[in-house]
């Protein structure tokens, strides 16, 4: 309970965590579920949560939906906290590439890569990354 009252857990984070804690696995698996069985944890929850909390970091869909993947939440999830979301995830690109790289635009083909590597990486559409680097959404 404690690490539930600290922020929501998706039902593989609370088991790995509380089996680094605790040697009785069988008792870890039982007591997870009976939370997950009262509502006290819920992966489709969690997956709200996160992807809200990751999308104000400015991270892209992309990469929201491996990282829940990573930590055991299910494709249908994943999709109904996306299409939930109602985030412009454009306008979180657009944010990111001023936050980041200013409004001039790239001097040169390497520095135009690494800001395509750079926004790639943090999850967005190669299309919408290659648009807003080439200054064409600004």
């Amino acid at each position: 309970m404690d690490l539930l009252a600290r922020r929501e857990h998706s039902f593989r984070e609370l088991l790995e965590k509380l089996g680094r804690r605790f040697s009785d696995t069988a008792l870890v698996q039982q007591e997870v579920e009976r939370l997950s069985a009262e509502t006290l944890q819920s992966d489709a929850r969690f997956a709200e949560t996160y992807v809200h909390s990751r999308a104000q970091r400015l991270y892209g869909p992309q990469r929201i939906r491996m990282e829940l993947r990573e930590r055991g939440i299910s494709s249908e999830l994943i999709a109904v906290a996306m299409s939930d979301s109602a985030i412009d995830w454009r306008d979180n690109l657009e944010k990111l590439a001023r936050q980041r790289f200013g409004r001039n635009p790239p001097v040169d083909y390497s520095e135009r890569a690494k800001r395509m590597r750079f926004l790639q990486q943090r999850g967005f559409d190669a299309e919408q990354v290659r648009n807003v680097v080439s200054g064409l959404d600004f």
